[in-house]
């Protein structure tokens, strides 16, 4: 969805997206007279607890997943940790060796540290020019300790689509479940969660013109995992703490208008990229990277030609507002360690678009 702040466009929706006034709408009742905790055993208690699983329904609807597959969390960033974090802990017993890309979000590689600093063995695989994995490295990585492969679906500064069941069936042959993180391509690209055949997924809400702290963990019914967080037993054990009613019912709400809108969504996402990409072309402004292979139609990566990332975005600050990265490492001034991983040249020039 795109947006004006003073008559500036916002080319940053990877980062975030505005929310969806139908989606604001279907919350405000729940912030004022239908305020009551989910867990309460009386009348306010119950409307809300009917509320949220009537979210939970919506989810799985968008997504193609069984309504008790859904567990609500903060947001992507929690729900990895949990995927990650959680299976390992339940898991050790199977093995202490887990796989991932160096182009993974900071938020699966950070976790991925973390782990490593409790005794994990971690297999960061490289990626192709493309940023797509290389499928001989990850099956020569796979031994036997391996108990989880975590992939990106659609990568948040390239846009770039990882054939995820693909690799799913490479891993039948072992013990290793996958996690991909969705974050980027729940709403943007078709998504089957039974048909892709992951174990697990995750995407937040402020990425589909939903409210900011709110988002999913889909997995399987058999896979097992520790909690992050202890408490009430809200969300059958794994998530305990009072259910933020409000933003839980405003996430269900944005996956509706996606499963209803989708091919007019879709419309309007390639309409954009096409006006983009002709006016970056035929104005010999920049040439758009990863043409040749398929991409989230919401993200374009663009080499600047004449000028760098950051001195181009200054000069248009009163006509748009965009990224030469991730929204996550805007605070340190330092290159991608996707396009790193990629080995892109002049990463000093490229601007991330997205719609």
């Amino acid at each position: 969805m795109e947006t004006t702040i003073s008559q500036k466009v916002f080319l940053d929706n990877a980062s975030t997206t505005p929310i969806d006034e139908r989606v604001f709408n279907e919350m405000i009742p729940y912030f004022k007279e239908m305020f009551g905790n989910a867990s309460s055993n009386h009348e306010f208690g119950l409307i809300a607890r009917k509320a949220i699983e009537k979210a939970r329904f919506q989810v799985s609807n968008l997504i193609n997943s069984k309504p008790r597959e859904i567990i609500f969390t903060s947001g992507s960033t929690e729900s990895i940790n949990l995927a990650l974090k959680g299976y390992v802990e339940s898991n050790l017993y199977k093995g202490n060796h887990i796989i991932t890309l160096k182009t993974e979000h900071k938020a699966v590689l950070n976790t991925c540290i973390y782990l490593e600093s409790k005794g994990v063995e971690v297999t960061y695989l490289d990626v192709d020019e493309n940023g797509l994995i290389l499928e001989e490295e990850l099956i020569n990585a796979l031994k036997e300790e391996t108990i989880l492969v975590s992939i990106m679906y659609v990568n948040n500064e390239t846009g770039v689509i990882q054939d995820i069941k693909k690799i799913s069936k490479i891993l039948k042959d072992y013990n290793a479940v996958l996690f991909s993180d969705a974050t980027q391509a729940v709403g943007k690209i078709d998504l089957d969660f039974f048909d892709m055949d992951v174990d697990m997924l995750c995407f937040s809400g402020h990425k589909i013109n939903g409210p900011k702290g709110v988002g999913v963990l889909v997995k399987k019914d058999e896979i097992k995992l520790t909690p992050l967080i202890h408490g009430g037993d809200q969300e059958r054990g794994l998530r305990s703490g009072t259910y933020n009613t409000p933003l839980i019912v405003g996430l269900g709400k944005a996956c509706e208008i996606i499963l209803n809108e989708f091919d007019e969504i879709q419309e309007k996402l390639n309409n954009q990229r096409g006006q983009i990409i002709k006016h970056y072309e035929s104005k010999n402004i920049g040439v758009v990277n990863f043409k040749s292979i398929k991409t989230s139609p919401h993200i374009i990566s663009i080499t600047l030609k004449n000028i760098e990332a950051e001195d181009y975005l200054l000069q248009n600050k009163n006509e748009f507002f965009a990224s030469t990265g991730s929204a996550c490492n805007s605070e340190i001034i330092e290159f991608s360690h996707v396009l790193k991983a990629i080995n892109i040249r002049d990463i000093n020039k490229i601007i991330r678009l997205s719609f």
